[in-house]
């Protein structure tokens, strides 16, 4: 086998229409790209970087074919037309049919999987609706009586959800037998008379004998949350459908045995007691319908967080003390560690460039599209892609410590929590529940007394459809549903919801505070303006400022000493260095005695600035820092410095206004500087001259006047202020005790972050409003419905089988509507 670092000229041309994969990572690629390429087996196959062609090329066996996991057959890797990544595989189909059925149920065509490893020792249950209940095992939530699950942030491997697989099978064994006691049972209205072919007695037997199974297996997990909530005292939906569901089972039971037990009142036209056992059958097979629909949107909800998980490369490629190179396990890199990332590699571990040139995408992270360069002494993020260039870095955060972990972290635990708009939901489910059950006794009361004949089996008929159409798992179900989806969608986006309070106060906030440094502005101060006195010249004065300013650590200083460099200054020696605290600093440059510092350090050494002041005051309303240098005893000129804005802030003050906030800058900087900054901007009002317990303050003023206040900050001493917020928000880039205080985390740390996580903080709670509605108004309308007030207009009655369809299509809107938060457009 040979191959080539380049596109192979001597390669036969590729029809027209005919898609080349790269056979690794299954990225299509323009062979005329002058992309990487290797023959082999007289083919030649195609490359999206140096990383994959060097994959291949150690192993291409690995990369020729793959198996159609839905039909079987072979597939040529390198021209497959049809291809979908899932979960972090690869997998290759022979067609769009198969494909499209992989996507439909990829749980049933990956059924040869390793069985799922086995909870953590020490892992703790909660209940999705009800984040407080926490138990030691698996088991059923008290309160609602859905399953729990595992806490903490999920391994990746666990497999399908079990409840979902139990859950699965119930219903098709419930439908498969409920079918044909639907053709028994409704055959006379569809003109199939099929209880006349087999006779009346023996319909009813066979109708016991297909439904039984179905009651009393298959609806075992109803009952048994139906009986936990008699015990726990909490009604809830599976108290309504266990006492539907057994009444109209053991009603059809005892008229089947028993039919002389029951007055003229129950007997049908036939004579024959009615029996309704395809109603307690297709009722659970709709519940369950119903269940496996909603498990299945929940692991939707959660593939945000499988899909961060699936950034992290399980590889890393560390570089020995000796300089060998060797593949080893991520959970094997420790801090120190020298890793090599090849292009199209994903970044293992946070780390430190030590060498190399790279673009990497971090729009997995921060939700930002564009590549950022990366050099030696840059910082990298574990999970984000290598473009094209090769980079050597030190591990710095590994395992629980790296940013992904930490991001994933904080979804999970934010998809756990609860907004204060679902105690509602709660209030009303408590108390709706208990007059439910009482519609339905007076529905059955009223019916048996005053209904047509046979009264008592219209009486029935009714007050097993009010219980069944009035379960409130919609209710239960409306804002968990769009707070998962919501806090995943945010974390897409670099948006890290810390809970579901600071996502709903957030949408409520009518005003925001920020801070200028680092967060309007780069925070990294960078020269600006050379202004010469007369008698010196550009190159000069800087040449002697910058090196003065070597020896101090002040971020003015760095910037001065930076921008010399820039410009190609040379430093000289100095020596007698001595800063002058809020002044300036002096010494002595080749000979010369040199001093940089403000107009007090001017006038302390005697040195006038008259001629040069009316300039540095107009680079002050600019924003700037102006510093005069004075070089034996006469000024020689000034140097300004500014903390540039960052190119994002403006579009995103004047979206931000857009959502009705009114935007207020908090500051430690002189008032001149940031009125400057305020103009530029059209920021509302300027605060400055402010210590962090002055930004606090300032939020207990405005608080104390209405104002519903957002504090946005990355420093250590926006902390205090972060937590006196109804909503802190911090920059992800800056220091760790400000994310700590914080409810919402921006993993870049700009305002087009604070706008995604406004405009996802609104959508989320408008849609949790719609999901509320939906079910309000659905319970409102079907219980009256269902026990029988359109009779007198119609004169038909609810039946119950209708209600669980019923039923189950209000739970299923309410999911449908929350996942199209999955889609919602931040900014």
């Amino acid at each position: 086998m040979t191959s080539h670092d380049h596109h192979a000229h001597h390669a036969p041309p590729h029809p027209e229409g005919e898609i080349v994969r790269d056979p690794v990572c299954g990225m299509t690629v323009d062979p005329a790209a002058g992309k990487p390429s290797a023959e082999h087996g007289g083919r030649v196959f195609h490359f999206c970087s140096a990383g994959c062609h060097a994959k291949f090329v150690a192993d291409p066996g690995s990369f020729l074919t793959a198996v159609d996991p839905v039909c079987g057959m072979n597939v040529d890797r390198a021209s497959a037309r049809h291809f979908h990544r899932h979960e972090g595989e690869k997998v290759y189909f022979c067609s769009a049919g198969c494909k499209s059925k992989f996507e439909a149920e990829p749980a049933r065509y990956l059924g040869d999987r390793p069985a799922p490893a086995p909870m953590p020792k020490g892992t703790q249950y909660t209940c999705p609706m009800h984040p407080e209940i926490v138990r030691d095992k698996p088991g059923s939530c008290p309160i609602c009586g859905m399953a729990l699950e595992p806490m903490g942030v999920p391994t990746g491997d666990e497999g399908p959800n079990p409840e979902l697989v139990d859950f699965t099978r119930r219903f098709w064994i419930s439908a498969v037998l409920s079918l044909p006691l639907l053709v028994i049972a409704m055959g006379p209205m569809l003109g199939l008379q099929v209880r006349d072919w087999i006779g009346e007695p023996l319909a009813s037997w066979l109708e016991l004998a297909l439904a039984t199974p179905v009651v009393l297996w298959a609806a075992i997990p109803f009952f048994h949350r139906g009986y936990e909530s008699f015990v726990n005292r909490s009604p809830n939906m599976w108290t309504l459908i266990s006492i539907g569901v057994g009444t109209a089972y053991l009603y059809s039971v005892v008229a089947t045995f028993f039919p002389d037990l029951f007055p003229h009142q129950f007997r049908g036209h036939g004579g024959s007691v009615p029996v309704y056992f395809e109603a307690a059958a297709v009722i659970v097979a709709l519940v369950f319908l119903g269940q496996v629909l909603e498990l299945r949107a929940r692991e939707r909800t959660g593939s945000a967080i499988r899909a961060l998980l699936d950034l992290a490369p399980k590889t890393a490629r560390r570089i020995a003390a000796d300089g060998s190179e060797a593949d080893v396990p991520l959970d094997e890199v420790k801090q120190g560690d020298q890793l090599r990332v090849r292009p199209g590699d994903s970044v293992p571990v946070d780390g430190k460039v030590v060498e190399g040139r790279t673009s990497i995408d971090e729009s997995m992270i921060t939700g930002e599209p564009v590549p950022v360069e990366k050099t030696p002494g840059d910082a990298v993020t574990g999970g984000t892609l290598n473009r094209n260039g090769t980079l050597v870095i030190t591990a710095e955060r590994v395992g629980a410590e790296t940013m992904l972990s930490r991001i994933v972290e904080m979804v999970a635990k934010a998809q756990r929590s609860r907004a204060p708009i679902q105690g509602l939901a709660d209030r009303v489910s408590y108390y709706f529940v208990p007059t439910v059950v009482l519609v339905a006794v007076l529905a059955f009361v009223v019916w048996g007394l005053f209904g047509p004949e046979p009264s008592m089996v219209f009486a029935i008929v009714s007050a097993v459809s009010v219980l069944i159409i009035a379960c409130p798992c919609a209710l239960g179900l409306a804002t968990p549903m769009s707070i998962m989806t919501a806090t995943g969608r945010g974390a897409q986006a670099g948006v890290l919801i810390k809970d579901a309070e600071a996502l709903e106060r957030f949408a409520s906030v009518d005003t925001l505070i920020v801070d200028k440094t680092g967060t309007l502005t780069e925070g990294r101060p960078k020269l600006t303006d050379v202004v010469p006195a007369e008698g010196f010249d550009d190159g000069q004065l800087l040449t002697l400022a910058a090196s003065l300013e070597r020896g101090s650590e002040h971020p003015l200083a760095e910037a001065i000493v930076e921008g010399a460099a820039e410009r190609g200054a040379s430093l000289l020696s100095t020596s007698d260095f001595e800063a002058v605290t809020g002044k300036g600093v002096s010494g002595t440059v080749e000979g010369r005695k040199v001093a940089l510092g403000n107009a007090a350090m001017m006038a302390d050494l005697g040195v006038g600035i008259d001629r040069l002041a009316g300039q540095a005051d107009a680079m002050r309303a600019e924003g700037k820092t102006a510093m005069f240098v004075a070089v034996d005893g006469a000024v020689a000129g000034f140097v300004a410095v500014a903390d540039p804005v960052k190119a994002t802030t403006v579009e995103a003050i004047r979206a931000l206004h857009d959502t009705g906030l009114r935007i207020i800058m908090a500051t430690g900087d002189n008032e001149r500087t940031a009125r400057a900054v305020a103009a530029k901007l059209g920021i509302d009002e300027v605060r400055a001259d402010m210590l962090p317990d002055g930004k606090q303050n300032l939020i207990e003023e405005l608080r104390a006047k209405g104002a519903k206040v957002a504090m946005a900050g990355d420093g250590v001493n926006d902390a205090p202020a972060l937590a006196a917020a109804d909503v802190g928000i911090a920059m992800g880039t800056g220091a760790d005790v400000a994310v700590e205080s914080a409810g919402i985390t921006l993993v870049k740390g700009d305002l087009n972050g604070i706008v995604r996580a406004r405009t996802l903080a609104q959508a989320t709670i408008r849609n949790i409003r719609q999901n509320l509605f939906f079910a309000f108004v659905y319970n409102a309308l079907g219980v009256p419905v269902a026990a029988g007030v359109l009779y007198p207009v119609f004169g038909t009655l609810l039946s119950p089988m209708i209600a669980a369809a019923a039923m189950s299509l209000s739970s299923v809107s309410v999911i449908g509507n929350a996942l199209r938060l999955r889609t919602v457009r931040l900014g």
